[in-house]
């Protein structure tokens, strides 16, 4: 095809977002010509949304900024069920009540990047359970399961690797794929939906929705995905040794989201300040090209911006100081990961490994053990070699603080209630 010429198709090509699209030049003329609406969609199957999601949100925000509508899809029908994509195993079934949970959880993530209300371009949020749980099977299958081949079905990625492993497909998640194809076709009738995005995993999915809306109504619609993300070494975006990286932040503070970005790996910074900040291309060729260590005020740079787009621009700032406060100047920074401990249980003894658990430098005392074991732990900047190790009254500071570290990078305060 030739070079994109609407903003947002242009801006998607130019910061690595595409991985492929349906007929481009087609949706290039639609977006030429004036507004149009686009969907994501998310199940709601944790109350959070984490870093490995940002992609297809920043994919939002840039259609919304480039003049466009964004449709945030909310899965309160489709989590019921579970989509096999990418997965090796079957998602454990939730609760109606936790679905409920989660999705209100999800819902505070996307006011941070959208703006919402009724104008043409404001973004509006909907949720597949107000069509899909009043569907009549009998009805529903005969009505468009007549249009889906399980041949092709069978031929799709998702499938093809559950069943090349021998891993059990069930019947329950092999309808998965029917339910988002309807999904694009009700947004198509409801909100003049004409474009659906997602991860290179939702290809086949994606392609569902626009061969039965092409032949229940007669309507072209596109689909755009964007690569899945793995970081330089490998590993799954989004998932670091301490668990996921948490978009609320009652699930993750505004420092440890700022710290991942920050630890970004060296062949990965040119990538990410594309995909998760706004700086321009220009800029961000100039960041890329920094060596040696100078690459780390990059990875700042990268920090910062990320974090404010996530927890806004005092946090990032907070962040920022606190990181100079402790790596820099040796400092206890104020908005470092903490726990309150009544004075009474201090003075009692805590156990170290304990300590580094409950202030989430460690996932489980087992490996809280093998990071001292691996001399790997400093109680107020001392290593400590001994797992029995307890922490009392005699450690605190002037300022009645005890200072957690597991590596060079990881940093927790203890504190008196």
């Amino acid at each position: 095809m030739t070079s994109p010429r609407s903003n947002f198709l242009k801006a998607v090509v130019e910061r690595g977002y595409l991985h492929q699209c349906t007929d481009m030049d087609a949706l290039d003329d639609s977006m030429g010509k004036g507004t149009i609406s686009a969907y994501i969609g998310f199940d709601a199957t944790a109350d959070s949304l984490h870093a490995g999601s940002l992609v297809p949100i920043m994919l939002l925000r840039l259609l919304q900024k480039s003049g466009h509508k964004p449709i945030v899809l909310m899965g309160g029908g489709t989590t019921r069920v579970g989509d096999p994509s990418g997965k090796d195993e079957s998602r454990q079934l939730l609760t109606e009540e936790k679905i409920e949970e989660n999705l209100a959880g999800i819902k505070r993530v996307f006011s941070k990047f959208l703006t919402f209300g009724d104008g043409p371009t404001d973004a509006v949020m909907v949720n597949n359970a107000d069509w899909l749980m009043g569907l009549n099977y009998i009805d529903f299958l005969r009505d468009y399961g007549r249009h889906f081949s399980v041949n092709r079905m069978l031929g799709f990625e998702s499938v093809k690797m559950r069943l090349e492993r021998e891993q059990p497909l069930s019947f329950l998640e092999f309808n998965y794929m029917i339910l988002q194809a309807y999904d694009f076709m009700e947004l198509s009738r409801r909100n003049g939906c004409v474009l659906q995005m997602g991860g290179s995993d939702q290809w086949g999915n994606i392609v569902n929705g626009i061969d039965l809306t092409r032949r229940v109504d007669e309507k072209q619609l596109f689909g755009l995905t964007v690569p899945l993300l793995t970081t330089a070494s490998g590993a799954k975006m989004g998932k670091t040794a301490g668990g996921a990286v948490w978009l609320n932040e009652d699930k993750l503070p505004s420092y440890d989201y700022w710290q991942y970005w920050r630890n970004t790996e060296d062949a990965d910074v040119g990538k990410f300040l594309r995909l998760f900040t706004e700086l321009p291309i220009e800029e961000i060729e100039r960041l890329e090209k920094l060596e040696g260590a100078e690459i780390n005020e990059a990875k700042k740079v990268l920090a910062h911006e990320a974090t404010k787009l996530c927890h806004g621009e005092e946090a990032a700032l907070r962040a920022a100081e606190t990181a100079q406060k402790t790596f820099e100047q040796g400092a206890f920074g104020g908005d470092l990961p903490s726990i309150e401990i009544d004075r009474g249980e201090l003075e009692g003894g805590i156990g170290l490994l304990d300590a580094l658990t409950r202030a989430g430098l460690t996932a489980t005392n087992g490996e809280a053990r093998r990071f001292v074991q691996q001399s790997a732990v400093k109680v107020n900047d001392e290593k400590v070699d001994d797992p029995r190790a307890q922490l009392n009254t005699a450690m605190l500071n002037a300022e009645g603080i005890i200072k957690l570290s597991v590596g060079k990078k990881k940093h927790a305060l203890v504190k008196l209630t």
